[in-house]
């Protein structure tokens, strides 16, 4: 478990100079009203297209592979404002991090709320799905100002990121968790805690399963699903937190509970309906999804590579 991080003078050497630069100008773009900083977000999200080609490949990539049926017009279309919301998103991790919760407040609305109440009210933890929506960062901070919980997080290599990283989430998180401590994950579930929980990645061949994902027949799917599920027995609600259209500001979608549906299941079943519950709630702001993670880069031997150019 994590707590409150402490500044290190270290922190100070050249060496962090620029990053320093980069927070001090995040954090002052966040003073900014919010029309303002959403329309920021958008014409750097529309620079990120010229100065990320490869990482635009992999999201067209990405799109082709999990909506078909769409035009090549259509999916192009989907494909920038996929961009739009990637600037948007960096400019909104600096609001998680910096801005006060009476800010924030009025901001964003909840649906689904009464979701979350009954699974309380059973007396059991919650594994708290929070996909990797572009809004992942602020979404985590709004729900923790509802119900604070656990985080699960990767620790970032850099020092100084890493202290401002897990400041800026222990603002409405209890404590953190690494991705990778399901025994801990599994302590605070037992505890009868909320722990955030991102399934939807590609974390390598390393317990996964390979099930279906949209229209990709064998993505490989982290079997800690499964075993979070059968040693804790949670409540499973999946939530998005959702940017409304035109800077309006957020809306916390909290979709209802799939626990009892996973329970007595085997693990590639549980992968498998926990992808089906994501597709869902990737269906409610399919703009706003991290597209251009490289989802489907592990495969089962023998198969190609999703990603190879030509």
């Amino acid at each position: 478990m994590t707590t409150l991080p402490t500044f290190s003078l270290s922190f100070l050497r050249p060496r962090y100079w620029l990053l320093w630069l980069g927070i001090a100008l995040l954090w002052s773009i966040t003073l900014l009203p919010y029309p303002v900083i959403f329309r920021l977000g958008r014409v750097l999200g529309k620079a990120a297209m010229r100065l990320l080609p490869r990482r635009v490949e992999v999201a067209r990539r990405n799109l082709a592979l999990c909506f078909p049926e769409l035009s090549d017009a259509e999916r192009e279309t989907r494909l920038v404002n996929n961009f739009e919301s990637v600037g948007t998103g960096v400019l909104e991790t600096g609001m998680a991090w910096f801005w006060p919760d009476r800010r924030l407040r009025k901001w964003f609305t909840v649906s689904g709320y009464e979701n979350m109440e009954q699974a309380r009210a059973r007396g059991q933890g919650v594994l708290l799905i929070g996909m990797h929506f572009l809004t992942l960062e602020l979404g985590a901070r709004i729900f923790g100002m509802l119900n604070p919980g656990v985080g699960v997080y990767r620790p970032n290599d850099n020092p100084l990121y890493d202290w401002l990283q897990t400041r800026g989430r222990l603002r409405s998180n209890k404590t953190m968790v690494d991705r990778y401590d399901l025994k801990g994950m599994i302590r605070a579930l037992k505890k009868n805690e909320i722990v955030w929980y991102a399934p939807d990645h590609d974390y390598g061949p390393r317990n996964s399963v390979f099930v279906p994902f949209f229209n990709v027949p064998d993505a490989a799917t982290t079997g800690g699903s499964y075993m979070l599920v059968k040693s804790a027995r949670p409540a499973v609600v999946p939530f998005v937190p959702r940017r409304k259209a035109n800077g309006k500001g957020y809306e916390l979608v909290i979709l209802p509970d799939i626990g009892e549906t996973l329970i007595d299941k085997n693990k590639e079943e549980v992968a498998a309906l926990m992808n089906q519950a994501i597709e869902q709630a990737i269906g409610l702001a399919p703009d706003q999804y991290m597209w251009l993670h490289r989802r489907f880069k592990t495969r089962p031997e023998g198969r190609p590579d999703l990603y190879r150019r030509g």
